[in-house]
């Protein structure tokens, strides 16, 4: 029996079938040479959004239900922030999966690349988020800076960030030198405000459960390089 949740394993291998995660050797931004990559540009069809957004409603609900039993996990918010463009139909997707399948009523909300400078203007579209909670979707992080930016404009806009959800943490060491989500939850109140829902770990679970044992030896060998020490 695999040790990966079902939405886990269902969203691994939907972005495997869409070419979205790939295992072999990619140069990323930052130089390094990475053993995966996950383009969730190519998460484009009817059943691996909904794949996708089922996963993100449900990392939500989860991380909601602990904070309230008082463990670390997100605070109640209003608006669900999608950073453009990836962001866009992930954050719509999942307000709908929360309101239907989890009865969490949020809105949701994304920004433009450019100001609009006709009609209502503005670089924001969808619920307003000035004086409400404001929780941030992102797709992958590696340092974090996605997040810092989109958080930087949502409070631009008079919203409060009091979280952010992830659909990969690739569990790397960020600016200081350590975890990168580390960083962003202190900027956001502490543990918990960032729930994930894959880590680089699970990735690596989901390897070795299917004999992929070449690929599993590179994942390893770059965490022990890059990897969050004792993650």
């Amino acid at each position: 029996m695999s040790s990966l949740q079902t939405y886990q394993t269902a969203l691994i291998e939907h972005s495997m079938a869409a070419g979205a995660l790939k295992f072999g050797s990619f140069t990323l931004k930052s130089g390094r040479i990475s053993p995966y990559f996950v383009n969730a540009g190519l998460l484009a069809s009817g059943p691996v959004i909904d794949t996708v957004c089922s996963a993100y409603a449900a990392t939500i609900a989860e991380s909601l239900e602990a904070a309230a039993s008082g463990s670390p996990g997100l605070p109640a918010f209003d608006i669900l922030f999608g950073p453009a463009y990836k962001g866009i139909p992930f954050a719509a997707g999942t307000a709908l999966l929360l309101h239907r399948d989890h009865k969490i009523d949020v809105g949701y909300a994304y920004d433009r690349k450019e100001a609009k400078d006709h009609g209502e203007g503005g670089v924001m579209v969808g619920a307003p988020v000035k004086g409400k909670k404001v929780l941030v979707l992102d797709d992958v992080a590696t340092a974090g800076t996605a997040i810092r930016i989109a958080i930087e404009n949502v409070r631009k806009e008079g919203g409060e960030v009091v979280g952010a959800i992830l659909m990969l943490d690739r569990e790397e060491v960020g600016k200081e030198g350590t975890s990168a989500i580390e960083e962003v939850e202190k900027l956001l109140g502490g543990p918990g405000r960032v729930p994930t829902i894959l880590k680089m770990r699970h990735l690596m679970t989901w390897l070795e459960e299917n004999g992929r044992h070449a690929e599993l030896q590179s994942m390893q060998a770059y965490r022990d390089m890059y990897g969050v020490k004792g993650a």
